[in-house]
């Protein structure tokens, strides 16, 4: 057994394996652990009427948990494999109902609080590179240390995450160490194909070059709304969302856009057929059929402003004609907001971070839930229309050497579910998070 081998192989059972320097080979395993422990509470707010998707007016506490061991593996040349199982538990305020802006990313709508472990990531890539330009690129959570051309097409086949690959974004977009909302997650329109813990198996192809990056998957879709079983009719169920990414630098500083495009193929509700069919009490569940879609775009981008100081801007859309069938019951979101470094304060892994969202839905989706409709997220029996706007600011707070973080966390949500007659509702927060 050569040295290098021998040294990634101690490493490894120590749970932590480190790049290995200058000419030496590229790293061969890797293994890293993350959890995150989310807890919140809701002091009671005022609602005129409340229904089967509403939130709780009373006082509340939830916590969440997830934990997730990250484990790859390089195979041959330009080859790796990576696998994730996952522990996840707990529940959200009001079992994850009653706000299409859900204000905990880790909770996930299981309808059950026991702790289940399943497979989150189990995925193979193959990477085709040339030139002569390239990076270093480290050891971290699903990516094995070494070196990689800054001109590359990869194709990635198997279970993964759809954020883990599109919608980035260096200031909002992990609700582990990041902003909360499942609005600043990702695009709230993008309605992303992933079962009920948020992966999907799919194929993922990247084209990547110095200064811009275009991105395409082709995934599966579940045989239900926010469902587990995948539907095997392929050809009639199905996604595809494209990506480019265009990166560049203004005034020295980084900064980055992205514009995103997907389509939704499925045996979907239609919003308007199920008000025509029962206008008393319309279930567009009852109007599914093969051959309806949703299609949607969204824009993405982000600023170093100063060295310590980003800011990002988000805006989506999709047209809301049927039913919300994988993320959240938003057809339209715009959001924006910035997050500070604590390096001027002597704390250069300390963080602040603002940020307000505005989401809506469509008129079709509006006029459903107005007559007593429910989709999986909200529903109150009825509405009172108003744009559901909400602001988060958090600080996380590195508490030992870079590998554990303490974030206090606020959000203020005004119209929650899209109702003038609820609330508004405060949302206080405690975050843990360690990752090795």
């Amino acid at each position: 057994m050569n040295k290098t081998l021998l040294i990634s192989l101690v490493t490894l059972i120590g749970f932590k394996s480190y790049a290995q320097q200058d000419t030496v080979k590229q790293q061969r395993f890797n293994f890293h652990f993350q959890q995150t422990v989310i807890s919140q509470y809701k002091p009671s707010f005022n609602a005129k009427y409340s229904g089967a998707n509403s939130l709780s007016t009373g006082s509340e506490t939830q916590s969440s948990l997830t934990t997730t061991m990250f484990m790859g593996a390089r195979l041959w040349k330009g080859a790796e494999f990576y696998f994730n199982p996952e522990m996840s538990g707990g529940a959200g305020l009001s079992k994850t109902l009653g706000i299409a802006g859900f204000p905990n990313g880790e909770t996930f709508r299981v309808g059950s609080a026991e702790p289940k472990i399943y497979i989150a990531r189990a995925y193979l890539n193959q990477n085709f590179t040339w030139g002569n330009d390239r990076d270093t690129i480290k050891d971290d959570l699903n990516t094995l240390a070494g070196f990689k051309s800054k001109r590359y097409f990869s194709i990635t086949a198997g279970k993964f995450g759809m954020s883990d690959y599109f919608d980035g974004n260096a200031f909002s977009h992990d609700p582990r160490t990041q902003f909360m909302n499942w609005s600043l997650m990702s695009n709230g329109a993008w309605d992303y194909p992933a079962n009920t813990r948020g992966y999907v198996l799919g194929l993922f192809t990247e084209l990547g070059m110095p200064d811009w990056t275009l991105r395409f998957a082709y995934t599966m879709s579940t045989t239900t709304a926010n469902g587990s079983i995948w539907d095997a009719r392929i050809g009639k169920s199905n996604s595809q969302t494209l990506e480019f990414e265009k990166r560049y630098k203004l005034n020295n500083l980084p900064g980055a856009f992205r514009i995103l495009g997907f389509s939704n193929n499925g045996k979907f509700g239609n919003y308007n057929l199920a008000v025509a069919q029962n206008p008393a009490a319309p279930d567009v569940d009852a109007t599914q059929q093969y051959g309806r879609h949703k299609w949607g775009f969204g824009i993405n981008t982000e600023q170093n402003i100063t060295k310590d100081f980003g800011v990002f801007a988000k805006a989506s859309y999709n047209d809301g004609k049927t039913e919300t069938w994988f993320f959240t019951e938003i057809d339209r979101s715009v959001s924006f907001g910035g997050v500070l470094n604590g390096r001027s304060w002597k704390r250069k892994f300390d963080e602040a971070g603002l940020a307000f969202v505005g989401n809506g839905i469509s008129g079709p989706h509006r006029n459903y839930l107005a007559n007593g409709g429910y989709g999986f997220i909200i529903g109150d029996g009825k509405l009172n229309y108003g744009t559901e706007m909400i602001a988060e600011l958090y600080y996380k707070i590195d508490a030992f050497q870079e590998k554990f973080f303490i974030t206090p966390d606020y959000q203020f949500i005004l119209h929650p579910a899209y109702n003038r007659d609820r609330g508004p509702v405060n949302v206080f927060s405690l975050r843990a998070h360690i990752e090795f």
